[in-house]
C-alpha cells in the first residue's frame, strides 16, 4: 500500500512521523507532503522522514493566504505523481489530495474554530477523526478518540528522551529552569487573535529570571533578548521536547506546547485571546485534570508561575497527575496504523471497518462535554476584556477587589487542585 500524509506545521510531523516510520517497517509505501513552514523541514530531515515539499508560509499573517493557488496546484501535481491508495491529513489540503486521486481520506483534527476549512474538507473526506474533548459535531463520519494528536509522539509506549537535554542546555543536574514559548500567530486559524505583548514578554522574563534560567522559544523572532535575563533556546528543535520534559515550567501564548507539556507531567500556563468563555475543550480538559491554567488576567500568569516555581513538589505532583490522566488515553500511532492498514484491507473506510479499529469510536451526536466551570482553577476568561495593547492580552481592568479573587480563584491553588 502507497500511504500519503500532509504536515502542514512542526507539530504534525511529530503526529505522523512515527505511524509513517513503523508503516515502512511493515512493507508499506510512505511520503508526506510538507509545508515549509517554522522548522516543519528541519523535523523531517532530523528524523528521516521521505518527503516533499508542496510550497512554503511565512509565519506573519496573511502569509497562507498569498501561497493558497500555487500549493493547490504543487498538491495535486504531486499527488497524481506519487499515486496513494491512502491520505492521511487535516483540512483542505488532504481532502484535495483524496479526492484528485479518488482515493480514500482519513483527516486526523483538533481544531474546533476552522469553520470554513470543515465545510470543505469534511464533505470530501471518507472518516474524520478527533480527540474526545473535540465539541463540534461534524457529521456521520466523525469518529473520536481519548486523547490528543500528540499522544502520537508522547504517549507513554511513544515517548522517550533522546539525549541528555541538560549538558546540552548548560544547566546543572538540579537547576531549575523555565521555557517560555512565543507564538508567531501566523497560521489560518491565529488571524485576529494575539498572544502577550512586547512589554508584558520582557515583564515576564524577568519576573521569571528572578527564581529560574530563563530560555526563549519565539516562532516569530521578534522578540530582542540582547538586553533580557534570558536565552534563546538555540538547540536543534527536535530536542525541544527533553527540554520541555525536564523543565519547571512553561509559559506559552501558544497553544500546542501547552498541551504537549501537560502530556510530559510540566506544569504550563495559557494565556492568549483564545482563553475566555468559549475556550477549546482540550484546554478545559486539561485544566480540570489540574494539568495546566488558562488564565487571561497577566497579573495571574505572574502569580501562578511565581508559586509554581516555588513549590518544591510540584514536578512530583505533576507527575502524578499527568500518569493519571494519560491511564486511559489511546496511542494515536498505532489508531493511525490500526486505521490505515484497515482501509488497505477494505479499500474504503467504511463505518464497518472503522468500528474495528480499538480506540476509535462514532461521535455520539449532540454530546456535551460537561465542563463544570466549578471544576476549573484559573480564571477561565473571567474579567473585563480590554483591547490589545501594552496591557497585555485580555488583562482585567485596574480593581484591587478583582485581581485579589483572580489570584484566590486561579493562581493560588494546591497543584491544580481546589
Amino acid at each position: 500500500m502507497k500511504y500519503l500524509f500532509f504536515t502542514n506545521t512542526p507539530a504534525q510531523v511529530h503526529q505522523y512521523r512515527r505511524a509513517v516510520s513503523k508503516l515502512e517497517e511493515r512493507g508499506h509505501e510512505t511520503l508526506v507532503l510538507a509545508r515549509d513552514y517554522g522548522c516543519t523541514e528541519a523535523l523531517l530531515d532530523y528524523y528521516e522522514v521521505p518527503y516533499e515539499l508542496y510550497g512554503r508560509c511565512g509565519t506573519e499573517k496573511f502569509s497562507l493566504v498569498r501561497e493558497l493557488p500555487k500549493h493547490a496546484v504543487n498538491i495535486v501535481q504531486r499527488t497524481l505523481r506519487y499515486g496513494p491508495d491512502c491520505v492521511f491529513g487535516r483540512g483542505t489540503y488532504a481532502a484535495l489530495a483524496g479526492t484528485v486521486a479518488r482515493v480514500p481520506v482519513v483527516l486526523v483534527d483538533d481544531s474546533g474554530n476552522t469553520d470554513f476549512d470543515h465545510a470543505i474538507s469534511v464533505p470530501l473526506a471518507d472518516a474524520v477523526l478527533t480527540p474526545h474533548t473535540f465539541e463540534k459535531d461534524l457529521g456521520d463520519k466523525h469518529y473520536e478518540f481519548r486523547g490528543f494528536k500528540e499522544c502520537a509522539y508522547l504517549h507513554p509506549e511513544e515517548w522517550e528522551p533522546q539525549t541528555d537535554v541538560r549538558e546540552e542546555l548548560g544547566v546543572g543536574p538540579d537547576e531549575t529552569f523555565a521555557i517560555v514559548r512565543l507564538n508567531a500567530f501566523g497560521s489560518h486559524h491565529d488571524v485576529g487573535e494575539a498572544g502577550f505583548t512586547p512589554e508584558k514578554r520582557r515583564e515576564l522574563v524577568e519576573r521569571l529570571a528572578e527564581d529560574a534560567t530563563v530560555f526563549v522559544s519565539d516562532e516569530g523572532g521578534d522578540m530582542d533578548l540582547d538586553h533580557a535575563p534570558a536565552r534563546p533556546f538555540d538547540l536543534h528543535p527536535a530536542l525541544l521536547h527533553d527540554a520541555l520534559a525536564e523543565a519547571s515550567l512553561l509559559v506559552a501564548d501558544t497553544q500546542t506546547m501547552v498541551t504537549e507539556a501537560a502530556l510530559l507531567g510540566t506544569p504550563a500556563i495559557r494565556s492568549n485571546s483564545f482563553v475566555g468563555d468559549d475556550d477549546m475543550g482540550n484546554f478545559l480538559d486539561l485544566e480540570r485534570a489540574g494539568l495546566i491554567y488558562n488564565l487571561e488576567a497577566f497579573d495571574a500568569v505572574l502569580d501562578a508561575a511565581t508559586d509554581i516555581l516555588a513549590d518544591d513538589d510540584a514536578d512530583k505532583r505533576w507527575g502524578t497527575l499527568r500518569d493519571d490522566y494519560l491511564d486511559d488515553k489511546v496511542n494515536l500511532t498505532e489508531v493511525v496504523l490500526d486505521v490505515a492498514e484497515t482501509v488497505g484491507a477494505t479499500g474504503d473506510v467504511s463505518p464497518v471497518g472503522i468500528d474495528r479499529v480499538s480506540g476509535v469510536s462514532p461521535r455520539e451526536p449532540d454530546r456535551a462535554l460537561a465542563l463544570d466551570p466549578e471544576t476549573l482553577r484559573s480564571d477561565g476568561g473571567r474579567g473585563d476584556r480590554v483591547a490589545d495593547d501594552a496591557s497585555g492580552v485580555g488583562e482585567s481592568q485596574d480593581d484591587p477587589e478583582r485581581t485579589d479573587r483572580q489570584r484566590d480563584d486561579g493562581a493560588r491553588t494546591e497543584g491544580g487542585r481546589r
